[in-house]
């Protein structure tokens, strides 16, 4: 495993030990003004529901009004388990943002990748400092390596913290990312970056409304036991039915590292959803979020697919609680639950709480 990275850091796996989960806060100067208050209470839940399992940390430029929400609805041991950072931001798309973490050797290494917004689509300087605040805030127990030149989201890539590293080639092949490199410069700078030994690409798998240009996390998931996660389709009248059937094909005739298939597990598609403008929201089960002991399985109010993703993802992580949590609110903006978070791996010590202008422990 990793043989060709000595110095033995690896990218873990998502369902490996988290000390954390790092969120983004919604305010007035977000996209979410339209349905702030609808989207400050899906975000109050998912605190709730992690912070039972591990710490959070908040980033939001108006620490003191997330405080007093906080308080009121979290109970005490829930506080405990909470960092405020004080930061500007332009959104809260944390998975995308935020630091990619590499552990081995008892440490942690966050890396700073270059957000631009998904390709120059919308404004993202704020959100591209915030790894900056956090590292000069000591808030993580970790090295960094700051302003890397390689534009990279998390979203973008899974894990199986093996060494196998799988993404979508209409995303980091997409313009305005990391032109002029290929598709041959972009893996190996994933390799060298993110210490894995290869990639698998997929070249299918595009959900209507997605504006990621097809992250990874929308449609195949890895999880334990050489398992792929995948969004299904099987309304052959449905737009998104050809693309997601030759992604099938593509999952089908992957191999891991050791040249056996992957167990894959298909994922109902839930009812379509519109916004305002009749505009079909980019709906998915594959979005889910995996905390310790537990899985958070993104809802949309149709009762028979939300109930079979929820039996998928218990196929899937036998040993983990799954938890609905209706995610509504949050694919008006074209996200889901895995999205707005971000997991901090667990290695070496605890989350530090350092007090001062920025960072505030909630209790």
């Amino acid at each position: 495993m990793n043989a060709n990275h000595p110095q033995r850091l690896r990218l873990p796996a998502e369902w490996e030990p988290q000390e954390a989960v790092q969120l983004a806060w919604p305010h007035d100067d977000t996209d979410w003004l339209p349905c702030l208050e609808e989207i400050t209470e899906t975000y109050l839940r998912l605190t709730a529901i992690i912070a039972d399992r591990e710490q959070v940390v908040i980033v939001t430029p108006e620490p003191d009004v997330v405080k007093a929400l906080l308080a009121r609805r979290l109970t005490a041991e829930q506080q405990r388990n909470i960092t405020l950072v004080g930061c500007p931001t332009n959104d809260t798309w944390s998975r995308d943002h935020a630091a990619i973490t590499l552990t081995g050797n008892g440490h942690r290494l966050m890396l700073d990748f270059r957000f631009n917004g998904w390709g120059e689509k919308f404004p993202s300087a704020l959100d591209n400092q915030v790894n900056s605040v956090l590292a000069a805030c000591k808030v993580y127990d970790a090295d960094w390596q700051q302003h890397l030149d390689f534009v990279l989201e998390g979203g973008s890539i899974e894990s199986d913290g093996k060494g196998t590293l799988l993404t979508t080639s209409q995303c980091l092949l997409a313009p305005h990312r990391n032109q002029p490199l290929t598709q041959e410069d972009i893996e190996r700078q994933l390799c060298h970056r993110l210490c894995v030994d290869r990639v698998l690409w997929l070249d299918h798998g595009n959900l209507d409304g997605d504006d990621t240009d097809g992250h990874i996390d929308t449609i195949a998931r890895f999880a334990p036991a050489d398992t792929i996660v995948y969004q299904g389709c099987r309304n052959a009248a449905d737009s998104q039915y050809a693309d997601l059937q030759q992604m099938v094909q593509q999952l089908e005739a992957f191999r891991t590292a050791e040249g056996q298939p992957f167990r894959l597990l298909e994922l109902p598609m839930p009812r379509p959803l519109f916004d305002g403008d009749g505009q079909r929201l980019p709906a998915t089960y594959a979005n889910f979020l995996v905390l310790n002991g537990a899985v958070v399985c993104p809802t949309y109010a149709d009762e028979a697919a939300d109930r079979r993703a929820q039996e998928v993802l218990a196929e899937a992580f036998p040993d983990r609680e799954i938890i609905p949590l209706d995610a509504r609110s949050i694919i008006l903006q074209h996200g889901s639950v895995h999205c707005i978070t971000m997991q901090i791996p667990q290695e070496g010590s605890q989350t530090t709480k350092q007090p001062n202008d920025q960072t505030t422990p909630l209790t």
